[in-house]
């Protein structure tokens, strides 16, 4: 099928763009290429499907509503997915404004193109973050999350509520992944992971926020990928035992879903760092500071909903994700 990724030169869309075209499938891979972080890394990740046939780069702003209707009806694609979005908890404290430009005003977009082009199936990123004040673990997304911690949560929050709007108003299936910490090779240099290995073998210090007791649902890459697939893959549809006196905020008498997507076992941060440094091979100066606002002391997905609806099962530990990671790592920085 043709799918329009937004995102496509991103951590997760460049993945995903290259399983797709692995598989046999058409891809429209929408990217605005900004400086919010490395574009140098970006345009790599872009190099690596460029020379797919199947491959149709397209330089546009989700925050451009001309543009985007101009994208959609030019290739018209049979399915989304949404990955494009500012994202970061910590900048989204420094700079909101952007967060609404790309978060709302380009998920609003997207939602609309979906809508006139009669798109059978719209899969977008939300974020874990959205789970915010809840403490009841492992996060489940039947709980209500009400209570963002950040700007960014926030933004995740709506995009959910407006795609369930679209779903209920003009019956487009829409599937909402909620991401927990994803690592892995040609991952974001402002993530932990890229940060800590630069300094590590700088001989520079880290900072280790909560003094490293933060547990963090890490997961890599390829388990990502594979979820994302399956859930493109299945359409949803209405829940017939949805309950307007006990509504459940996972489904709808729409045709929409919720679902979290991670690696159902969390890992302390230090763990991870210490996985870091023994795939290194030296030892970090950890500078260890108290919990920064916005942020949560853990995270932990419930995947059992997902597993039982696509069979998704997330099978690589951290250290052989973390393994991974430096290998790339060293081979792309020269490091």
């Amino acid at each position: 099928m043709k799918v329009l990724i937004t995102g496509a030169a991103g951590f997760i869309g460049s993945a995903l763009a290259l399983r797709l075209l692995e598989r046999g499938d058409e891809v429209v891979g929408v990217d605005n290429l900004n400086d919010y972080y490395d574009v140098g890394l970006k345009r790599a990740r872009l190099a690596r499907t460029l020379d797919h046939a199947a491959f149709t780069d397209v330089r546009a702003d989700l925050a451009d509503r001309a543009g985007m209707e101009a994208v959609f009806r030019r290739h018209r694609p049979e399915a989304v997915v949404n990955l494009a979005a500012q994202p970061g908890v910590r900048y989204s404290l420094e700079n909101p404004a952007s967060y609404v430009d790309s978060n709302l005003v380009g998920f609003a977009n997207v939602l609309e193109g979906c809508r006139h082009q009669g798109v059978r199936h719209l899969v977008f990123a939300s974020s874990s973050s959205v789970y915010g004040a809840n403490t009841s673990m492992p996060y489940s997304v039947h709980d209500n999350v009400d209570h963002p911690y950040s700007l960014y949560a926030a933004s995740k929050k709506a995009n959910e509520l407006m795609a369930h709007t679209y779903s209920h108003l003009y019956g487009l299936p829409v599937t909402g992944l909620r991401f927990f910490t994803v690592y892995g090779p040609w991952g974001r240099p402002d993530m932990a992971p890229i940060r800590f290995a630069r300094a590590i073998l700088a001989g520079e210090p880290i900072d280790v926020y909560h003094h490293g007791k933060h547990r963090r649902d890490f997961t890599y890459i390829d388990d990502i990928v594979e979820g994302v697939v399956r859930v493109l893959d299945r359409v949803p549809q209405p829940n017939p035992q949805w309950d307007s006196d006990r509504p459940d905020p996972a489904s709808s008498t729409a045709p929409y879903r919720l679902y979290n997507i991670g690696n159902g076992t969390p890992v302390e941060l230090m763990h991870f760092i210490e996985t870091l440094e023994g795939c290194l091979g030296r030892e970090a100066r950890k500078n260890l500071l108290p919990m920064q606002p916005g942020d949560v002391p853990a995270t932990w997905a419930d995947v059992q909903d997902l597993a039982r609806d696509t069979g998704y099962q997330p099978d690589t530990p951290v250290e052989e994700g973390v393994a991974n990671f430096v290998a790339w790592y060293r081979d792309y920085y020269g490091a």
